[in-house]
């Protein structure tokens, strides 16, 4: 599918095997969040728009960065990896910036840890059990239950960036 404003989002299939369902709907909500980001200026991007939520677009896709890294690389193949944007002191980080935060930045860091994503998940079985456990449950987890954890976050972010392009120059999609 092609946007209105030109950026190509893969539609998933409807009769894929789990594996391959899993992937598009992950990689179609990936592409939703730099849909909703498309066309618009730094300062754009970095402001909160619905207060008292310190919510931004910019601020969504340097989360987005992180929870990618965290559950594929850090949880599932017990990575140990600096955070990106948080430190213990503001665990908010991702969502904390100033006017030298740039969308090419954002952009860059997370395509990176997409990447990264993809291939921390490439050639495993979903039944893969993760080999760190969750720095807050304490639990393991299979890679399915990433994947479908992923998508979850996805979709739920995709939620918050509807408002917020909307508030900030009335586009709207599904």
């Amino acid at each position: 599918m092609t946007t209105s404003t030109g950026h190509h989002r893969p539609e998933p299939s409807t009769t894929a095997a789990e594996r391959d369902m899993l992937d598009g709907w992950l990689d179609y909500h990936r592409a939703t969040l730099l849909w909703k980001c498309e066309g618009l200026a730094d300062e754009q991007l970095r402001r909160a728009v619905l207060a008292p939520s310190e919510l931004s677009l910019l601020g969504l896709v340097r989360h987005m960065a992180e929870v990618e890294r965290y559950w594929f690389r850090e949880i599932m193949l017990g990575e140990e990896l600096p955070d990106l944007y948080c430190t213990p002191e503001d665990r908010d980080g991702d969502f904390h910036f100033g006017d030298e935060a740039t969308w090419a930045d954002a952009e860059r860091v997370w395509r990176t840890e997409v990447e990264a994503a993809r291939q921390a998940a490439a050639g495993r079985s979903l039944d893969l059990e993760s080999r760190a456990e969750s720095h807050r449950r304490g639990e393991v987890f299979s890679l399915r239950w990433v994947y479908t954890h992923m998508i979850e976050e996805y979709a739920r972010h995709n939620g918050h960036a509807d408002l917020l392009r909307e508030q900030l120059d009335g586009a709207t999609g599904e």
